[in-house]
């Protein structure tokens, strides 16, 4: 600290008081409206100490600004904190509640030059103001989180149906691709059994002279037909029954595997 003024008198000494020459630290919370009406807490720190300036200004003594500072005001802290609420009350009312928290920094800056301005006449400076932290009212803040956790949840939600219609899509195309394959070894299949029929009743006529085409051709279905049943009869799980079913039926089957393959009788030639 340093003492303001010591008045040395023959035989009686008068001490008036001191000044601390430290930083100091006030916190000041001001309730205040911002543009889109929502009311806010904005907590501001101010560090201030006394100028030490020991030389003579506007005609006072040495120590000018202790002077100033020890003499000019009986309640710096209260002064300050006038300043203080009269200038974030005139800046805050101009930026939305959004806004606020961006421009912060610039508040904090304006606030701090019109301090410095104002308290450098009564001997203080202005080290530092700092915005501490803004509170809106609860029920506000409860609503922004709502809002936020709306706009995430639907962004998760065109995301989450992005990807379904994307497996959907892919679904398909797999089962449509799985199908054209499946056409076409279907396609491969019945060539290959056309051809080996084919070649194996040219064989059987080739050999057998007195047999027709249209006799092996019978045959060959014939062949087919007991090869089926004997697979069906195989596996104990089949539960598939033929109407009618009996030894005299075979012909007439056979008839009508040759016309369903082949065409009518009279349609189709001999091979």
């Amino acid at each position: 600290t340093q003492s303001t003024w010591d008045f040395l008198v023959p035989c009686v000494y008068a001490h008036a008081g001191s000044v601390s020459l430290r930083v100091k630290q006030l916190a000041v919370d001001v309730e205040t409206k911002t543009q889109d009406n929502v009311f806010i807490t904005f907590q501001v720190s101010i560090q201030y100490k006394v100028l030490d300036d020991s030389s003579k200004q506007d005609g006072y003594p040495p120590s000018t600004n202790v002077f100033k500072a020890y003499y000019s005001l009986s309640d710096p802290a209260h002064q300050l904190k006038s300043y203080v609420f009269n200038n974030v009350r005139n800046q805050i009312p101009s930026y939305t509640l959004d806004d606020v928290f961006l421009a912060k920094e610039t508040i904090a800056k304006a606030l701090k030059d019109d301090l410095e301005a104002e308290m450098n006449q009564f001997g203080f400076t202005i080290i530092q103001t700092l915005v501490t932290d803004i509170q809106p009212d609860h029920t506000v803040k409860t609503s922004m989180n709502a809002i936020n956790a709306a706009q995430r949840q639907r962004v998760a939600a065109v995301d989450k149906g992005e990807a379904e219609k994307i497996s959907v899509v892919k679904q398909a195309e797999a089962d449509a691709e799985a199908k054209r394959l499946s056409g076409v070894g279907l396609a491969e299949q019945r060539k290959a059994v056309i051809m080996g029929l084919k070649e194996s009743i040219d064989s059987f006529s080739q050999t057998n002279k007195e047999i027709t085409q249209k006799e092996a051709m019978e045959l060959l279905l014939l062949n087919q037909y007991f090869d089926t049943m004997k697979d069906m009869a195989a596996n104990s799980k089949g539960s598939t029954l033929f109407v009618p079913h009996t030894p005299n039926m075979v012909k007439e089957f056979g008839k009508q595997v040759r016309e369903g393959v082949m065409g009518p009788a009279n349609l189709m030639p001999d091979l």
